[in-house]
C-alpha cells in the first residue's frame, strides 16, 4: 500500500495504490487526514487501488464527512468497475463525485 500526496492551493491530490482493507485503511486515513490540514478539497486517485473492503468504505466516508464539514469536495478518480459496483450497492457512491481522468477530477474540484 502506498499513499502519495501533494498540495495545490486548497486541493489535496492523493494517489493510493494497493489494497485498502482492515490492515491498511488506518494508514491511508492517517496520511490523508494529515494532508487535509492543508486543504479542504480532496482528489483521490484510485486507479491503482485493486481492492476496497468495508474498512476502506468506512475510511472514505470518514474523509467525506471531515471535508463536507468544511464545505469541501471529494472527487474519486479511476475507481474500478468492481469497486464502483460495491459502492453503488452500499449507497456510498452518492457521497462522492467520480471522474475517469485526473483532468476531469481536477475540473470537478473547481
Amino acid at each position: 500500500m502506498t499513499v502519495e500526496t501533494r498540495i495545490d492551493g486548497d486541493n489535496v491530490i492523493a494517489t493510493v495504490c494497493g489494497e485498502i482493507d482492515g490492515k491498511t485503511a488506518p494508514q491511508v486515513q492517517t496520511e490523508l487526514l494529515a494532508a487535509l490540514q492543508e486543504g479542504k478539497r480532496l482528489l483521490l486517485d484510485m486507479r491503482g487501488v485493486t481492492f476496497l473492503s468495508s474498512a476502506g468504505l468506512r475510511m472514505l466516508l470518514l474523509l467525506y464527512r471531515q471535508i463536507a464539514a468544511r464545505k469541501g469536495k471529494v472527487v474519486l478518480v479511476g475507481v474500478s468497475e468492481e469497486i464502483r459496483d460495491t459502492m453503488s450497492m452500499t449507497g456510498f457512491i452518492n457521497f462522492f463525485i467520480l471522474a475517469d481522468t485526473l483532468e476531469a477530477g481536477l475540473s470537478a474540484l473547481s
